[in-house]
């Protein structure tokens, strides 16, 4: 966890500073406390636990046998198209590109870890640890700090010429690797790409899991990078004792306010973070920390999985078209891990992370490319009810078995710990929101909803699927519908406020560094200012180091 030395604790206002409406949402934001009720409606144990959001709801959890779950688990498998095929465009999303997947579990994994076990969980859900801070302050990136876990933290020369630590965070490097079919005799040369890597091929890095799979890998390797180029930024403008902490603040109140507007809104819509600032939370109630709700982390989060794609033009080598080495699988994606996969040795050529595997940012966030590169870009699937065919098939379990389905886990998981239907949690928020919330009828449209309503699930559905079918049917699978979207903004903006040290304790505060849209911060704008400190002279040379 995040320890003191990272955060400046001041004083905490209720405060944004969003690109609509600026003025009237900053009056009204300042005066937002008084409207939130001090009374929390779950969170009794406070920061570090899960609780449930619908505390009116606990104990009403939604039944169901594990037959069923995987009957409606089996029914939730998106259509195996052949790679060519016209229909393919059927299945993405437009709006959201296929990086946000993974950005998506970085984000998830800086605010969730739950290492308490199922039978555990079952007994007593409000007792469960989060052993990862409920905010949005890159611990997995920065673990406790340049103290406590130097080994994060590289070693340089300091004016005497003395060897110490510095403000700058470890990177590794990627092995030389094999070229495409199409350039025989040469090679992708070594790349500063990777984690830093230990003797046996673990990652050094503040959460294992972000070496779970290549994505979200090359993901936090962007972030380390993120980092160091805040420090070379701001260096000589803050004293060297300050450096690390100056640079670390920075670059947390950018990723803040990128999650809230570049992510919760891409999920949701325009202007919501803005609207809840302005009106008060009115279902995520704490008392003074945020507490991590069942039905965020445990359903409507994993909205994930349905945005996931069977297969990714990763960069010029793996990639569907000719010529290519193989095609950029989802299994390959966890292939070359250490936690997941086979990455087991620090010897070159035994285990590492091969440099042929670099991903080509241009593919995966909305970066300016090449028109033969932005005709493979990568679009996020659909926001519905429907599974990439690789995930009902994960490795390590046995084929065609339950747990090899990660529809049919996530279905149990929600039934085990006792969150409640769909059409429970669309009632509560009903009260104090107006929307057209989904009909019985609706949920059985589809081969899907055909099986959920022979089941009975057409009427009481779990939560998780009551998500997807409502993005599906009120978001057209671009984005979620309103009870869905209402979760994760309030949930994300909750996160938001109830750290002290969030860039919401600054009225004044505006994102700084340089973007296409001065005041503004996206994903985008992070991987180009990184290309820039790392390649000045050709940027392009860092958003794809494996070259055209």
């Amino acid at each position: 966890m995040a320890g003191p030395n990272l955060r400046e604790r001041s004083r905490h206002g209720f405060v944004s500073r969003q690109i609509l409406a600026e003025g009237a949402v900053i009056a009204a934001a300042r005066a937002a406390p008084a409207a939130v009720s001090p009374l929390a409606v779950g969170g009794a144990q406070g920061e570090t636990f899960f609780d449930f959001m619908f505390g009116e709801l606990r104990g009403q959890g939604l039944t169901a046998t594990d037959a069923d779950l995987l009957a409606l688990a089996n029914a939730m498998v998106e259509p195996d198209l052949a790679p060519g095929d016209p229909a393919q465009a059927g299945l993405d999303n437009p709006d959201i590109p296929a990086g946000f997947t993974y950005l998506g579990q970085f984000v998830d994994h800086d605010i969730t870890l739950d290492l308490t076990p199922l039978s555990e969980a079952m007994a007593d859900p409000e007792m469960t640890r989060n052993f990862r801070t409920p905010g949005l302050d890159l611990d997995c990136v920065y673990g406790a700090g340049p103290g406590p876990h130097r080994f994060l933290f590289a070693r340089g020369p300091n004016a005497d010429g003395q060897v110490v630590d510095t403000p700058k965070l470890l990177l590794g490097a990627a092995e030389v690797s094999i070229e495409n079919p199409d350039r025989p005799g040469q090679q992708v040369p070594q790349l500063p790409n990777d984690l830093q890597r230990n003797a046996q091929g673990v990652a050094l890095i503040g959460d294992h899991r972000n070496d779970e799979n290549l994505i979200v890998a090359q993901i936090h390797l962007a972030f380390l990078k993120f980092h160091n180029a805040v420090v070379d930024h701001l260096k000589g403008t803050v004293p060297d004792d300050r450096l690390f902490a100056e640079a670390a603040r920075t670059v947390r109140w950018h990723y803040q306010w990128m999650v809230l507007h570049d992510w919760v809104e891409r999920l949701t819509e325009p202007g919501i973070v803005a609207r809840i600032l302005h009106e008060g939370r009115k279902f995520y109630r704490f008392k003074t920390k945020p507490f991590m709700p069942w039905e965020f982390s445990g359903a409507v989060y994993r909205l994930g999985h349905s945005m996931v794609r069977p297969r990714y033009n990763h960069n010029r080598i793996f990639r569907t078209p000719e010529p290519h080495l193989a095609e950029g699988t989802f299994n390959f994606f966890f292939r070359f891990t250490n936690l997941s996969g086979g990455l087991d040795s620090g010897t070159p050529g035994q285990g590492t992370f091969p440099s042929n595997w670099v991903i080509d940012w241009r593919r995966y966030f909305d970066l300016p490319a090449p028109d033969a590169i932005k005709a493979e870009f990568n679009h996020s699937r659909r926001l519905d009810p429907l599974l990439a065919g690789a995930l009902h098939r994960l490795p390590g379990a046995e084929s065609g078995s339950a747990k090899a389905s990660l529809a049919f886990r996530n279905l149990r998981r929600g039934v085990q710990i006792g969150l409640p239907s769909g059409q429970a949690v669309a009632a509560l928020i009903r009260r104090k929101i107006a929307f057209d919330p989904i009909s019985p009828a609706e949920i059985a449209t589809g081969p899907d909803g055909a099986v959920a309503k022979s089941l009975g699930f057409d009427a009481k559905t779990p939560l998780w699927y009551y998500i997807l079918k409502e993005a599906e049917l009120r978001g057209a699978g671009r984005r979620l519908g309103p009870v869905g979207g209402r979760i994760v903004a309030e949930v994300f903006i909750g996160l938001v406020q109830g750290d002290e040290g969030s860039y919401l304790s600054d009225p004044a505060w505006t994102p700084h560094l340089p973007a296409d849209v001065p005041g503004t911060f996206f994903m985008a704008d992070l991987l180009k200012f990184v290309a820039a400190w790392e390649s000045p002279a050709d940027p392009d040379k860092s958003l794809n180091p494996v070259g055209d």
